[in-house]
């Protein structure tokens, strides 16, 4: 793949990715895609996913954990349940994150992906801990010559900065994805992107809406065809490029009650990506 390669987000059996067959109807060459069920994290079912992306000629790219219990039905709710933050289920999503590693590492992809969740105050034991089990995690991914990603959007560009900071681990990059900043109402999702950049490994094409003034950070903003939104997708790419950013730009439109348009969004997305990868002199 050369620079700028076109993705998607799929779903093997679990998540809010699309299937597999929509990269493949649309030409698309490079997937992200949602950890599967724990029943199905399997030497055979790499081995049958892998044939199914090999003939449809898709790279996978990266493997986004995902873990039982983890709601976004609003923002108290998603700072309630996702990730690893949560103390309650911290130990047991980490021993699956790590399973989620090792099939990751089935399928030939170095890379690993998670929302780790609203990432606490650094003066609380909260943190200290977070701090600990994401340091035993990156140390397994390590040890299978892999790398994380961590999905921005819940926490500010500066917090993220400083946890990435307080890690102190080679292998802890991000996944940007601009528009979260502005569903989840923690800042300019360009300057973010600029202020964060030299940790951005991938990225999602996505985005939306800021929330009414007032409801930033209280009430979702709400998530649109990529080209709607307040992100500025040129702007955005533009950026990437002066980063120097040339990984895959990775498509997410996250409306899977309605497949139907849900197709018909990734490939309106497919063709404004790109256009504006030509007229930036990335394609």
């Amino acid at each position: 793949m050369g620079q700028w390669p076109i993705g998607v987000f799929t779903s093997i059996d679990a998540g809010l990715g699309v299937h597999l067959d929509v990269a493949k109807d649309l030409g698309i060459p490079s997937v992200q895609i949602h950890a599967p069920h724990a029943g199905t994290r399997n030497a055979a079912a790499a081995e049958a996913f892998l044939k199914r992306c090999s003939d449809a000629g898709i790279t996978i790219t990266c493997v986004f954990c995902g873990f039982e219990g983890e709601s976004y039905a609003d923002i108290p709710t998603t700072a309630r349940t996702v990730g690893l933050v949560p103390e309650a289920t911290r130990a047991e999503r980490l021993k699956e994150a790590k399973e989620i590693a090792d099939f990751t590492r089935l399928l030939g992809c170095d890379t690993v992906g998670m929302h780790i969740g609203f990432v606490p105050d650094k003066s609380s034991a909260s943190y200290a801990g977070l701090l600990e089990g994401t340091r035993d995690l990156l140390d397994h991914l390590a040890r299978n010559g892999q790398k994380m990603h961590l999905e921005t959007g819940q926490e500010t560009a500066e917090h993220l900065l400083e946890f990435i900071h307080d890690v102190q681990r080679p292998n802890l990059f991000i996944n940007f994805d601009p528009a979260n900043m502005i569903l989840y109402g923690t800042g300019d999702p360009i300057d973010a992107l600029k202020k964060v950049g030299k940790y951005v490994r991938s990225i999602h094409c996505k985005d939306a809406k800021w929330a009414a003034e007032g409801q930033r950070g209280k009430s979702w903003g709400s998530e649109v065809a990529l080209g709607d939104g307040d992100v500025g997708m040129e702007t955005y790419l533009k950026t990437l490029k002066d980063l120097g950013y040339t990984g895959p730009l990775t498509i997410e439109r996250e409306i899977p009650h309605d497949p139907t348009q849900q197709k018909k969004d990734i490939g309106l997305a497919q063709s404004l990506l790109t256009g504006l990868r030509a007229k930036l002199g990335m394609g």
